[in-house]
């Protein structure tokens, strides 16, 4: 892992510890009968990760003066989408993996019906987080959270992606086609992220489009990276088997362009993502270092 600026990696850290406590409190354990799909919905959570979406959310709600308790509860719903999706993609009729996050897939530890729920069960949490009073005092400010996350997160947008996904193992894309999987993918859960704190301080839409376009192009940095880690990582590294595109025949950023040209192409994004946050000035810095993070990083 490349070295990163203490205040980034201090703030990192920081969101981590914040996110996992507000989890433990929102996700607690039950002693009901169906206490095991709380304990895979737990598993899946609260197994480590960069929490890179909850940081975004954190620090773009930072900006605005956002409460940090709203802030948090926000990057918890977002970090149970993102869970919820990582359990569904490990699952047998997606992915079939056996690792994430350096140990046993859900479905793994638990069973594949276990695992379904769990994911079900993560996604629609994340909706009742964000519609409650204590997110946000504002329902209109409430409505359009829920509303954005629906659309990141939805068949315009996340789950789109992974069905493009699915069709990319059979079917060969250019260029083009990857950069629209991986915008609905990974890029519009990133894009909400970072424009969450914009929504929960009811800024202005010159902010709102900066802070889009600044997610645009680091979802696509990020997911370059991901490609080269595919290729170059180690399982060690990375925490789940690598080079599965390549076995499987898969177009990415990194076949279609080589490592050197995807290596590059990701740090020109970083470079363009930091200067849509000029708006912001100073206030925008960790965002800035966060971009060229991504790109960096070998986890």
């Amino acid at each position: 892992m490349p070295s990163l600026p203490k205040t980034l990696t201090a703030a990192m850290a920081d969101t981590v510890e914040q996110v996992e406590a507000a989890i433990e409190v929102l996700l607690p354990r039950s002693n009901l009968m169906e206490a095991r799909l709380f304990d895979a919905m737990r598993y899946g959570c609260l197994g480590g990760g960069k929490r890179l979406r909850p940081f975004l959310v954190m620090e773009s709600a930072r900006m605005f003066g956002v409460s940090p308790a709203c802030a948090l509860r926000t990057a918890a719903a977002v970090e149970f989408i993102h869970c919820y999706s990582l359990v569904h993609d490990d699952l047998p009729a997606m992915d079939d993996s056996e690792l994430r996050r350096g140990r046993k897939t859900v479905h793994l530890e638990f069973d594949e019906a276990t695992a379904i729920l769990a994911g079900d069960g993560l996604l629609t949490q994340a909706f009742e987080i964000l519609a409650d009073h204590e997110t946000h005092e504002d329902p209109q400010v409430r409505c359009k959270l829920v509303a954005a996350l629906a659309k990141a997160a939805g068949p315009r947008g996340m789950v789109g992606g992974q069905m493009l996904d699915l069709i990319a193992e059979t079917t060969p894309l250019d260029i083009g086609a990857i950069t629209r999987l991986q915008r609905l993918k990974t890029g519009e859960m990133i894009a909400f992220s970072a424009v969450a704190g914009a929504i929960l301080g009811r800024a202005g839409a010159p902010q709102h489009h900066a802070l889009q376009a600044y997610a645009h192009d680091l979802g696509l940095a990020f997911q370059i990276a991901d490609d080269l880690l595919d290729v170059e990582g180690t399982q060690d590294e990375v925490g789940k088997p690598v080079g599965r595109d390549g076995d499987a025949g898969k177009a990415t950023f990194v076949s279609i362009l080589g490592p050197e040209r995807a290596r590059d192409q990701a740090r020109r994004l970083a470079d363009q993502a930091a200067q849509h946050l000029e708006i912001f000035g100073d206030r925008a810095d960790m965002l800035r270092q966060v971009a060229h993070y991504v790109v960096e990083r070998r986890t």
